[in-house]
């Protein structure tokens, strides 16, 4: 019984020693463990930080690219912009068109080159650089207005076709989609913002006739929308006749003629920046109420294209225009 009893202790003693090193073995481990981790977040930390310094570098390389291009643009590139093109083409406007014929010009070239979908940009700064904010504001407005107009009654004959057109590109159809929709308001205020937004109105003004758009929001929002956009444009243009004459004329600008100039320059960048930055927000925020909608993943395409209902008749007058 003794050896028994000394066995069995022998026995504890052993299985206490074992269970002893079996935990200080879990300990160990476990206590190794975490530093493995927090290795790795080291690694995982000092890798962000080169990756962002890397991303740092090239901004800045890219900051010095750019500089670069604009010194030397402003050094050469404004020189021969106006030697060689505004200088010539506004001598050739002035002895070849008098201002009436030159104004029905603008106004025809602002009237069709939407239509053919060429920039009309030139066109308005030349309404500024010679016609002023006046009658430079109207020769806009009245091009723009049938350059806008003309484009939607050649639309409705194609209409079939640019729906067909449009399936390729369903993410760009669902927006435009949006403009279809709602109360008359609502059409008018969307398109009022794809007039200011970066978005291409060219083909906003073919596109949108394969919405449910009805034509007198259209047009009110396409020239509320163009208002800023042609203020712009005049300044501009006003200013590059400004530059014309400083660099070519016997003009010499005043103290406070420069400041005003350097002020009126500062506003008219910050202006443009926040209606982008204004437009590019309203988007946003009318594809996430687009995004909200229960749409199946499988059925999202085919559902954005059947959004876009054929329901105009195919008549180009101003009788398919609906209230």
């Amino acid at each position: 019984m003794a050896e028994t009893a000394v066995e069995s202790r022998k026995d504890s003693g052993k299985l206490e020693h074992n269970v002893r090193e079996d935990s200080e073995y879990v300990r160990l481990v476990i206590s190794d463990e975490p530093r493995v981790g927090d290795f790795d977040i080291s690694q995982v930390q000092s890798r962000a930080r080169i990756k962002a310094f890397i991303r740092w570098i090239k901004a800045l390389i890219w900051c010095l690219v750019i500089a670069t291009l604009v010194l030397v643009f402003l050094k050469w590139g404004v020189s021969f912009l106006f030697d060689k093109v505004l200088l010539p083409m506004m001598e050739w406007e002035a002895t070849a068109f008098g201002r009436p014929v030159l104004s029905l010009v603008l106004t025809a070239s602002l009237a069709l080159f939407p239509v053919f979908l060429i920039p009309s940009g030139p066109s308005m700064w030349l309404a500024g650089m010679i016609f002023g904010y006046g009658i430079g504001f109207v020769i806009i407005m009245v091009g723009t207005t049938i350059g806008m107009v003309l484009p939607y009654l050649i639309g409705l004959v194609f209409r079939d076709r640019i729906h067909q057109w449009l399936k390729r590109w369903p993410q760009k159809a669902s927006m435009i989609r949006l403009a279809g929709e709602g109360s008359w308001f609502h059409q008018f205020k969307v398109v009022a913002i794809f007039r200011v937004s970066p978005f291409p109105y060219t083909i906003f003004n073919y596109a949108i006739v394969v919405t449910s758009m009805r034509f007198w929001p259209y047009l009110w929002g396409s020239v509320s929308g163009m208002v800023p956009e042609a203020f712009i444009y005049i300044y501009s243009g006003r200013l590059i006749r400004t530059f014309a004459d400083v660099k070519y004329g016997n003009y010499h600008l005043t103290t406070v003629e420069i400041i005003y100039n350097i002020i009126s320059f500062i506003i008219a960048i910050v202006t443009t920046v926040a209606f982008t930055i204004y437009a590019k927000r309203a988007l946003k925020e009318l594809e996430r109420a687009e995004a909200t909608e229960e749409v199946p993943p499988s059925h999202q395409e085919s559902h954005e294209m059947g959004k876009l209902p054929l329901e105009r008749p195919k008549r180009a007058g101003l009788s398919s225009f609906s209230l």
